[in-house]
């Protein structure tokens, strides 16, 4: 438990996700599983829940392979394990999860309200196949085709959660004016994708707008890109808010921490274009890069 509340823990929560998500997968019971691991199937369903309970290094490998998780799986639920305790916590590329096991994209795919800012590059939700190519290439230089192409196809594959058919998602998207400016993979590039944008924002359930260079600093200092996660499901699956960094992601549920980024969304809305100025803006570039 922490001082902002007696809830289970972010890592706790994903814990008990992944091991009820590969359960139902496999078509198991709870009195099939807990009955091979000698446990009570309440006490699996508290870990299914994310609730604290009593649960070894050992217990996580016994019931990793008997759900036959992959290595790096295993490696993840155990990293996760570790961090049980704690609240807003820092995911180090590398260190307790591995790098290719990225827990933000399960929580995205089961959020339903995205707000996201970004002041340096598209986020990946609304990014080209080509605007991804170019990134990724100079991200892993040394990299194989084959290697690019996945990545890139993941990518692609994560954009569904705001197209699917049964609860899209829905986002408030805020892009600083320098996004669209930067030149990423030559004019042909930044057309089609600056032509993609303008297209998505005119969907229901997505809003994206520009914040102008005319208007400042809103929040009185530069802040840097952040996405707060909300699952329609509180208090059980509190508010999550989640910072990419060059090196690690950090994930933040304190109510200070919340409060702060939502004064801060609240701030740099104010001052953004509307939807429909933003929208033809993007046009309006868009026919730039193309001449």
């Amino acid at each position: 438990m922490t001082e902002d509340g007696a809830g289970p823990s972010l890592p706790l929560r994903q814990l008990g996700q992944y091991f009820r998500r590969a359960r139902s997968d496999a078509h198991l019971t709870l009195d099939q599983v807990s009955a091979h691991m000698e446990w009570s199937p309440s006490k699996l369903s508290r870990l299914e829940r994310g609730q604290p309970g009593k649960l070894t290094n050992r217990d996580i490998r016994t019931l990793c392979e008997f759900l036959e998780f992959e290595t790096e799986q295993t490696a993840a639920m155990l990293g996760l394990a570790q961090q049980a305790a704690v609240k807003s916590w820092w995911h180090a590329f590398g260190d307790l999860i591995p790098e290719n096991f990225n827990v933000y994209v399960g929580m995205e795919s089961s959020a339903r309200h995205l707000e996201i800012f970004r002041p340096d590059i598209i986020p990946g939700l609304f990014q080209t196949a080509d605007y991804t190519r170019v990134l990724d290439r100079i991200y892993f230089p040394s990299g194989s085709a084959e290697e690019h192409d996945m990545r890139i196809d993941v990518r692609m594959k994560r954009q569904k959660i705001f197209t699917r058919k049964i609860k899209p998602v829905t986002l408030d998207v805020v892009l600083h004016e320098s996004v669209l400016r930067t030149i990423v993979g030559g004019g042909a590039v930044m057309a089609a994708q600056l032509s993609h944008l303008a297209d998505v924002s005119t969907r229901p359930n997505v809003s994206i707008r520009v914040l102008p260079f005319a208007a400042g600093f809103p929040v009185g200092l530069a802040v840097g890109p952040y996405v707060i996660l909300e699952f329609g499901t509180a208090p059980i699956e509190p508010t999550v808010v989640y910072v990419e960094n060059y090196t690690g992601d950090l994930y933040l549920e304190g109510e200070s921490d919340l409060q702060k980024y939502r004064s801060a969304t609240a701030a740099i809305q104010r001052v953004a274009l509307d939807a429909v100025s933003s929208r033809n803006l993007l046009r309006q570039m868009t026919k730039e890069y193309r001449q």
